[in-house]
């Protein structure tokens, strides 16, 4: 299978998966399994922590050139996913090509609510990590390292540790970057994810 064309494959890893998982580790090309018929599937892109299969869908043959029989095979080849236990989770070649930050976005509620590669949800992180970013959730808008310093009741050298820890995570990114450091920060999608996930 890993010798036929995967240009729809390689474009789901680069619009999709690699920008948010930040690394190709672990992950299953043409994951091999056998459907409910007894039949051997394939599914594109395989992620064993997360359990879930990634498909990359063209539209011509996927939709416009299928047949009845092809239509009824691609159903029950997603129901064969779902008894295995797999999230089954498609996008289109067209959202790929032209809406990749819509389908990092849904990616990353996906993993906000099953919580993410490295099996770190919200209760996973420190008490000052979560804290931060639920006052910067309700903020809504950007943050210093006062205001942390404020929401914690903690030294500003602290809080600035914490707000590292945030942003090796992916959980905050900084805006407008001195040569020193940074002045403000917001949550980034990730984060946000994870705190509607508790909500």
């Amino acid at each position: 299978m890993l010798q036929r064309d995967l240009t729809g494959t390689k474009k789901l890893l680069e619009e999709a998966l690699l920008p948010v998982l930040g690394s190709l580790d672990g992950l299953v090309l043409e994951y091999e399994m056998t459907s409910l018929s007894g039949v051997k599937i394939y599914g594109d892109v395989f992620h064993p922590k997360l359990r879930t299969v990634f498909e990359e869908d063209s539209f011509i043959t996927h939709a416009e050139k299928i047949t009845r029989d092809r239509f009824s095979f691609e159903r029950a080849r997603a129901r064969s996913v779902a008894i295995l236990g797999y999230t089954y989770f498609p996008y289109s070649r067209d959202e790929l090509e032209k809406k990749a930050s819509f389908c990092q976005r849904n990616l990353y509620e996906l993993i906000g609510r099953i919580g993410n590669a490295d099996g770190v949800g919200l209760l996973q992180l420190p008490v000052y990590e979560r804290e931060v970013l639920r006052f910067s959730l309700l903020g809504n808008k950007p943050f210093r390292l006062t205001d942390v310093c404020t929401w914690l009741q903690l030294k500003s050298e602290t809080c600035r540790n914490v707000l590292r820890d945030l942003e090796a995570r992916g959980l905050v990114y900084p805006i407008g970057r001195g040569v020193i450091r940074s002045h403000k920060f917001m949550i980034t999608e990730k984060a946000m994810c994870l705190l509607h996930r508790r909500m």
